[in-house]
């Protein structure tokens, strides 16, 4: 049996309606998967215009699809006919939809009647104004799903996955917020995800956190006290990884083919390597969680909203991820 997605069209003021009709009308660009939307009328009625997609997406009469056929239709919500949005603007009215909307999309998968979500692009911003008080939409998807466990953002560029041990910090926090334990789940994560996605024997390197990866001590013992013992800890729970490795070697590897994930210890350590190598077509994965969460890596992009010229690539690879691990769920 097919694996059913929910799709939400993201920030209604955003590219996401945009994307999302490029993506359905393009039949070629779908995964194996029925997948069932939502969004706001009228917001998605212009991004079918942008998109210059004809394009017709039928109420769907439940939310799980049948068949060996993939199946798009549309999933019943009070949201499809909100009022309008202004385009371009972070506002709280926008962020009070996109929860909505995601607490719905949640609702569904934990009923049992969908196997894993995709959304387009949120805002942040919009989304702290309209009442999310976390520091960003996975810890708040988190605190809906009662999950107490690790969890943690995973970037990924085709085959290459990311998970990373601090997130969304200040840099002046990074080094006193790393542990041997957190280091450990990283990897774990990461593994876990990889496997649930089809890779059955991840090959994982871990990122140093010094320069020249503290060169034995001389710039930093992090590597030494805290970020080998993790790997270890992690190695004896049955996640293999090797490191740490310097953090200005080891993306030259992995884009080589050396490793399938790499783990850092800090946001950018490897946001910034990732969107180097493939900007439009990341795709960020909400990791840890019971639910399968995937999402374009980029932003809403207001700025190009209703220009027509927003690329879909990476709402494709966040579906197809999104696919995989449904089908693994």
């Amino acid at each position: 049996m097919l694996p059913t997605i929910v799709v939400f069209a993201g920030d209604p003021a955003g590219i996401g309606a945009e994307l999302v009709a490029k993506v359905l009308a393009d039949r070629n660009a779908m995964p194996p998967a029925h997948l069932r939307l939502i969004a706001h009328r009228r917001s998605f009625d212009a991004g079918k215009r942008a998109a210059n997609a004809a394009l017709d997406v039928p109420l769907a009469t439940t939310a799980r699809g049948a068949g060996d056929t993939p199946t798009v239709a549309r999933v019943a919500w009070d949201g499809w006919d909100a009022p309008d949005f202004e385009r371009g603007v972070a506002g709280a009215a926008n962020g009070a939809y996109m929860l909505s909307a995601l607490r719905f999309a949640l609702d569904i998968t934990q009923r049992g009647e969908a196997d894993a979500i995709c959304f387009a692009p949120l805002n942040k911003a919009a989304l702290r104004a309209g009442g999310m008080a976390e520091e960003d939409e996975l810890r708040w998807f988190a605190g809906v799903l009662h999950h107490d466990g690790p969890c943690g953002e995973f970037n990924v560029l085709e085959n290459l996955w990311t998970s990373r041990v601090t997130s969304h910090v200040p840099l002046s926090h990074v080094a006193g917020l790393l542990t041997a334990e957190g280091v450990a789940e990283a990897v774990g994560m990461l593994h876990t995800a990889l496997r649930r996605a089809g890779n059955a024997a991840p090959r994982l390197g871990v990122c140093g956190f010094n320069p020249h990866n503290g060169d034995n001590g001389n710039f930093g013992r992090e590597e030494i006290d805290i970020i080998a013992p993790g790997v270890a800890l992690a190695a004896s729970r049955g996640f293999a990884a090797e490191g740490p490795y310097s953090a200005d070697t080891i993306f030259v590897r992995a884009k080589n083919g050396a490793f399938d994930g790499v783990v850092t210890m800090y946001h950018d350590q490897g946001q910034i390597a990732m969107k180097l190598m493939g900007f439009e077509r990341g795709v960020t994965v909400q990791g840890g969680l019971p639910v399968p969460i995937t999402t374009p890596a980029h932003g809403t992009a207001y700025d190009i909203a209703g220009r027509g010229i927003a690329n879909p690539q990476a709402l494709v690879n966040a579906l197809s991820i999104a696919a995989r691990m449904g089908a693994h769920r």
